[in-house]
């Protein structure tokens, strides 16, 4: 993930970043054991959320009200968010076709555009496609910028200057 500074914003930022890569690995376990929400929210906020893992990883403290609202929402909404991935896909595409992992950061991506108005697109988009990168080497973190990038135009289409990309760039 994209360091961050060691200051109070920082700290705050990184703590969301934690947050969101807590809320795609909820989501991922959710989708592939079942685990109901409620068990979900209480086993992360117990032993994941910025707990040591092991001798030589510590993860920073995550903001766990964040990462709260992200499963939570993405659950409450998640009929609406795949319809809107899905019309989203390349031709052909079902959302059932995606790899699981990628679907968990698809979903908790657009749940951040769609509802978190207090996080900027652009930051929204870098996050997701940082956590992408944590998991895949090939050409899924594209897949998350294209798409969160197309719906991040659509659903706050104020936040985009005339021809800037989410990543800074023109065109």
């Amino acid at each position: 993930m994209t360091p961050q500074k060691n200051t109070p914003s920082g700290k705050t930022r990184a703590s969301r970043s934690a947050a969101r890569l807590g809320a795609v690995q909820a989501l991922y376990q959710m989708d592939m054991v079942g685990t109901p929400l409620d068990d979900i929210i209480e086993e992360f906020a117990l032993h994941r959320l910025g707990r040591e893992m092991d001798e030589e990883a510590d993860y920073l403290p995550a903001h766990e009200a964040h990462f709260e609202d992200l499963v939570r929402g993405v659950v409450r909404e998640q009929r609406a968010i795949d319809q809107r991935i899905h019309g989203n896909l390349a031709a052909g595409w079902k959302l059932e076709r995606i790899d699981s992992t990628l679907r968990a950061i698809l979903r908790s991506g657009v749940y951040e555009l769609q509802r978190c108005k207090d996080v900027p697109v652009k930051v929204v988009i870098t996050e997701y496609i940082d956590i992408a990168h944590a998991f895949f080497d090939g050409e899924e973190p594209k897949v998350v910028n294209a798409l969160l990038d197309k719906l991040g135009r659509e659903l706050r289409a104020g936040e985009f200057r005339s021809n800037t990309g989410a990543n800074g760039r023109t065109g």
